[in-house]
């Protein structure tokens, strides 16, 4: 990925972030069970912290699992975990993500590719996004997104579908001690 990085360079300047992300359900997961998520993400970086309510909808695309998203910026971590622990949604995960992000303009939108390290996972991650107004806008979005990853090098190969909370509970499962 250290070729993508340093493409990016060249097209916009990079800020580095840390993302601290605790993902809500109910008990008995009906959020996650219907494709949803709520998430608050405490943001930090050179420019100072703030934090994220984010809620994201059922997937829109099978191939990409692109996810509509709404997301505003809340003053208080601790006041929103009260709120939302108070409405019968409490933390089932929680990790830290290690990102450096690129704003630019690529194919007439705006883009957002974010290289991604979790201490918990092996590997970096890239993750090219943009923003639609309507559905009807996703497949030339989408089109956008994966001819910005093509002039990268990255091919369909090196795509993965997994979301971070899959894989850090997967390997978090993987780490606990078996009994015999």
């Amino acid at each position: 990925m250290a070729r993508s990085s340093a493409a990016y360079d060249h097209q916009a300047t990079s800020a580095t972030t840390i993302y601290r992300d605790t993902y809500y359900d109910s008990l008995d997961r009906s959020l996650t069970a219907i494709g949803r998520e709520l998430r608050v993400r405490t943001v930090t970086s050179n420019e100072g912290r703030h934090v994220l309510l984010t809620h994201k909808s059922p997937m829109v695309d099978e191939a990409s699992h692109s996810k509509p998203e709404d997301e505003t910026e809340v003053a208080d971590a601790e006041a929103i975990d009260t709120i939302l622990r108070s409405l019968g949604y409490n933390p089932y995960i929680s990790f830290e993500k290690y990102c450096t992000n690129w704003q630019f303009q690529a194919r007439g939108r705006a883009m957002l590719a974010t290289m991604v390290t979790v201490p918990e996972l092996d590997g970096t991650f890239l993750e090219i996004e943009t923003i639609v107004d309507s559905l009807d806008q996703l497949p030339a979005a989408l089109e956008a997104v994966r001819l910005q990853m093509y002039d990268l090098g990255i091919t369909e190969d090196d795509l993965s579908t997994m979301d971070y909370t899959e894989a850090v509970t997967e390997h978090r499962d993987h780490q606990r001690p078996t009994n015999p």
